[in-house]
């Protein structure tokens, strides 16, 4: 499919030099890669740099709250199944705000792709620490270093049950493209971290930071991707060296097989009544 049936004409106020740029360029290239028409697609974001991104994108598009685009997505995938069903969040908006959901939308195994931005700050509100932020990385909030352990996402997504866990480095749009590509596919709650950098904000973790530490695990050919426990591992290795890849895959019964959504009638089908109490409105 042509790139440019999912081109926006909204003008981009992302800075230059944002890694977002690039990831917007994958997430076009997963869905052309799909032959997914725009029609049949939702991104649900809620507030951030990253949460842009559906704006520059041609498809069905919701803006929530803060933290809040989970349960936007849930329920728009519970109602029509027939969408594809993406969130775009960053690091704050989906491990901060959006912890709660985070957790328990994995929980619940609903048929949806996150794409996570992590870029290990906060970027709209002016680079304060976000849950992903080294220790000791000195913001102008945390004008004497970050105290706090850095949100371990991936394991955390892997221990609550995740079917599909990766992490990308945005520089590599076509690996990105991938995996993303790979998560539509998978039937579940799909998680796809994209490690990128802050170029106003986050002087530490740049693109040749990155560069020089993220290793692709598909480069191991002795790794077993469906072992929890070493997917484990793999997750909480970070410093000198940053696996990136599909760390972890397996296939459990989506919220909708084991509610029986999945055999019903799609909500958006249903005649729900809605029409004859609007007409005791008129």
């Amino acid at each position: 499919m042509d790139l440019q049936k999912y081109q926006s004409n909204d003008e981009i106020a992302w800075c230059p030099g944002c890694g977002n740029f690039a990831l917007l360029g994958s997430v076009k290239k997963a869905l052309a890669a799909l032959e997914l028409a725009p029609k049949d697609v939702l991104l649900v974001s809620g507030i951030g740099q990253a949460a842009k991104l559906p704006h520059y994108l041609r498809c069905n598009c919701f803006n929530g709250l803060h933290g809040r685009a989970l349960p936007v997505a849930a329920g728009a995938k519970m109602a029509n199944r027939a969408l594809t069903v993406l969130v775009t969040t960053g690091d704050g908006d989906c491990y901060g705000e959006g912890g709660n959901h985070f957790l328990h939308n994995i929980r619940r195994n609903i048929d949806l792709t996150v794409v996570v931005h992590n870029n290990q700050i906060y970027g709209l509100t002016k680079g304060q620490a976000s849950p992903t932020t080294d220790r000791g990385f000195v913001t102008k909030v945390q004008t004497q270093g970050v105290l706090l352990e850095p949100f371990h996402a991936l394991a955390v997504a892997i221990a609550a049950g995740a079917g599909f866990v990766a992490r990308g480095f945005v520089r590599d749009t076509e690996r990105v493209a991938e995996l993303i590509t790979a998560a539509i596919r998978h039937q579940g709650f799909s998680l796809v971290e994209v490690l990128q950098p802050c170029v106003s904000f986050n002087p530490k973790n740049t693109y040749e930071w990155y560069a020089e530490r993220v290793c692709d695990i598909d480069q191991d050919k002795s790794y077993d991707r469906r072992d929890k426990i070493s997917a484990l591992e793999k997750s909480l290795e970070w410093g000198e060296r940053i696996p990136t890849g599909i760390l972890y895959y397996d296939r459990e019964k989506t919220y909708e097989d084991r509610s029986g959504l999945s055999v019903r009638p799609p909500l958006v089908e249903e005649n729900l009544g809605f029409e004859d109490v609007m007409r005791e409105f008129m």
